[in-house]
């Protein structure tokens, strides 16, 4: 079950949707596999991995297209207000919060992405943890919180969306090739099994998901191989498991997604890269 870290800290988000600060804070942390059922909120939210992987799936308000998100270590993702959303904890995550009144400040992102944290936006969303939930004007909490809501509307997306479509056979591909993530099975038998020709299956992905068959595929295998290095397990089996012929090419495909190797992109988000004192956050 879900634990606040800060005694007498609640850790239902209804008791953060109408606070009268505009940044609420809710620091959670949830074991192994835990998940959060379907839901949304009234403010849009910020979850930030403080450790571990959180896969989200999302559903934009008024829409029938869903997607998914993969959150690292040390990144974020943004969810929009009013937008249906659950959550599931790949190892164990330390999940911090933020609850965002609509409006708070022009130029907040309009729609769910995973978003690259930067030192100085980590450090102001820990810091916002150990504040009063109903800090007022012109307190720390305040300054911080105004703060915060300036560094979000600057925030670099990452490429870690996987859209979903709606045509029934597609999702059924979809499916698949997350079960066999590292069969390289050819498109046309794909198709076939799918009834349509390779053709037909080519078009409709890309019309429904924005990419192509084989981009979302590689997507896909980004997405495990993100939840897989951050628990731990080397790179020559992720590649293997993920059918690279090697860990080199592999790494070729990390780098040309997220501009860096598998090593440097987590040791980059980890606070004791940058600083090698104690955590700020009280357990």
């Amino acid at each position: 079950m879900p634990r606040s870290v800060i005694p007498g800290r609640s850790i239902d988000s209804a008791d953060y949707q109408h606070s009268r600060p505009p940044v609420a804070a809710m620091p959670k942390d949830y074991g192994p596999g835990e998940e959060i059922a379907p839901h949304s909120h009234a403010r849009a939210q910020l979850l930030y991995a403080a450790s571990g992987v959180m896969r989200i799936t999302a559903r934009e308000a008024g829409s029938d297209q869903g997607g998914i998100w993969i959150v690292p270590p040390h990144r974020a993702v943004w969810i929009p207000p009013a937008c249906e959303h659950a959550v599931r904890m790949v190892g164990p995550v330390q999940m911090r919060t933020l609850y965002v009144e609509p409006g708070a400040a022009p130029g907040l992102p309009a729609a769910c992405r995973v978003i690259e944290v930067s030192p100085l936006l980590r450090e102001l969303v820990l810091a916002i943890m150990e504040e009063p939930l109903d800090y007022p004007p012109g307190s720390r909490g305040d300054a911080i919180a105004r703060l915060l809501l300036q560094e979000l509307t600057a925030v670099e997306a990452l490429p870690l969306h996987l859209p979903q479509p709606r045509d029934a056979r597609l999702q059924a591909v979809c499916r698949r090739i997350e079960a066999g993530i590292g069969d390289e099975m050819p498109l046309e038998e794909i198709a076939r099994d799918a009834g349509m020709s390779s053709r037909t299956l080519a078009r409709l992905f890309r019309r429904e998901t924005g990419m192509g068959f084989q981009q979302w595929r590689q997507q896909a295998r980004l997405a495990e191989a993100l939840a897989r290095l951050a628990q731990g397990q080397p790179v020559g089996l992720v590649a293997a498991d993920l059918g690279y012929a090697s860990p080199a090419a592999f790494t070729a495909m990390f780098r040309r997604s997220l501009g860096t190797t598998p090593g440097r992109y987590f040791a980059a988000g980890n606070p004791a890269a940058v600083r090698p004192a104690a955590s700020p956050l009280r357990e």
